[in-house]
């Protein structure tokens, strides 16, 4: 992509209404804009990114046996009356009628729908087990939305919810889940730690939420330091092996990490004192298993091997797609902008033309955006008639993990500068160097 052609409104000062870093940076990198109060236009920029974030989110779902699926924004009450949510959820829900005066709502999370959808469907246990899950908008009428994405009213998560036939077949789907939820935040340079949590309005006592450190996290947690050590790493994993799976439950969770609503000050205190941490914590993540809490009182029953109706366990597991951006930033940033984990980045590298209209500036900017293009390696190439202290800027801002500074300087001696916008090292490199080294570095994700 040419900046020249490209949608990217860069604001110069900090918007007065962002109190935090994520917000700050994603209103002035271009990235968003606020429609209401907690409601945001994602500008190109943005939604690239999201993009991203969704395809890392799918491809670890799948991988895991998950089933994708999309159901609808809104929802008819009577289903959340019959599992008698729709009078406990309380003012977050938006409740509105249709023309026919019926009750519907903008779906806050897909419960009962998914029950609903599997009762009609499955009868018999040799159907089981399903764990189906979409990608969707939802909408929580927050009193106070702040904080930007990390905050707000309207997000787009991944929801899924597992139906088993028995406890211990849902308690591996759970587990199948935290495995699956680990890779992805790893993926997407994220150290993101499952702590026991609170099941709120979702319901069941058997939950993790995922927390990346950040002094901005809206919870305050409590864990050993020995599980900030933790990675999973490039192992493979057989998602179908019980064993396999409860063990990596076990090494992620045996470590004391809970969030306030949790906390146990006496088990917290068998920490040794030198591990003990208290910090504030960003949600990007939950999982759950209740049971048969929706199944019974909405009858979602199979058959079992000996004839008997029995309602079935489930479990539902939550990805803050929209919040993760926040999350990445608030993690990832400097003084000068946004630094994209290579992963997500919107565009892989920057190239930056020192003197636009020079012939054999522009001839050699040219060619390597054609080959780096080619190479699938998503090019911007800033061919702005700008000063090149605005358009180093710029590049900071944004964000991206490589640059590729030319100009008639360097071409005198055949080199152009690649720069790591991570450790700011620069590096002169004949051109074919330059390309060879960039597919290196993202063949190696």
């Amino acid at each position: 992509m040419r900046l020249s052609r490209y949608f990217l409104p860069i604001l110069k000062e900090t918007p007065s209404e962002a109190s935090i870093v994520s917000h700050r940076l994603m209103l002035r990198a271009g990235m968003i804009r606020q429609a209401s109060a907690g409601i945001y236009s994602w500008l190109p920029l943005g939604f690239k990114v999201l993009r991203k974030l969704e395809n890392i989110v799918h491809e670890e779902q799948v991988r895991a046996g998950h089933i994708p699926m999309l159901m609808p924004t809104l929802q008819s009450a009577d289903l959340w009356r019959e599992s008698g949510r729709y009078d406990d959820y309380g003012q977050e829900m938006l409740r509105i009628k249709d023309r026919h005066d019926r009750d519907m709502l903008y779906g806050p999370t897909n419960e009962e729908l998914i029950t609903d959808i599997f009762r009609n469907s499955i009868t018999s246990y040799k159907q089981l087990p399903q764990t189906l899950y979409h990608i969707q908008w939802k909408f929580r009428d927050e009193m106070r939305p702040r904080f930007g994405v990390m905050r707000g009213r309207e997000f787009l998560m991944k929801d899924g919810y597992n139906f088993d036939l028995t406890k211990e077949d849902a308690l591996h789907a759970y587990n199948r889940h935290l495995v699956s939820y680990l890779r992805t935040y790893e993926r997407m340079g994220l150290k993101a730690i499952p702590m026991r949590a609170d099941g709120g309005p979702i319901g069941g006592d058997y939950t993790h939420e995922f927390l990346v450190l950040a002094d901005t996290g809206e919870s305050e947690v409590f864990y050993d330091s020995d599980v900030t050590d933790l990675t999973f790493g490039s192992r493979e994993i057989d998602y179908d092996d019980v064993a396999q799976c409860q063990a990596v439950l076990e090494e992620f969770t045996t470590r004391y990490a809970r969030t306030d609503e949790t906390h146990d000050e006496a088990l917290y205190a068998e920490i040794p004192e030198e591990r003990r941490r208290t910090a504030r914590g960003i949600e990007v993540g939950q999982i759950f298993y209740f049971g048969t809490k929706y199944s019974e009182v909405m009858n979602a029953v199979v058959v079992n091997e000996n004839g008997e109706r029995v309602p079935v366990h489930m479990g539902s597991h939550g990805i803050g797609v929209s919040r993760l951006i926040g999350a990445i930033i608030e993690a990832s940033h400097d003084d000068k902008g946004i630094i994209w984990p290579e992963s997500v980045t919107p565009f892989k590298v920057g190239i930056v033309n020192l003197k636009q209209g020079d012939g054999e500036a522009d001839a050699a900017c040219n060619a390597l955006y054609k080959e780096l293009d080619a190479a699938g390696l998503e090019p911007l190439y800033d061919d702005r008639d700008e000063r090149a202290g605005g358009k180093f800027a710029t590049m900071d801002l944004i964000g991206l993990p490589w640059r590729l500074t030319i100009g008639p300087r360097g071409l005198k001696n055949g080199v152009v500068e690649l720069t790591s916008r991570k450790t700011g090292i620069s590096e002169e490199l004949v051109p074919a160097e330059a390309v060879a080294r960039l597919k290196a570095i993202y063949a190696a994700i």
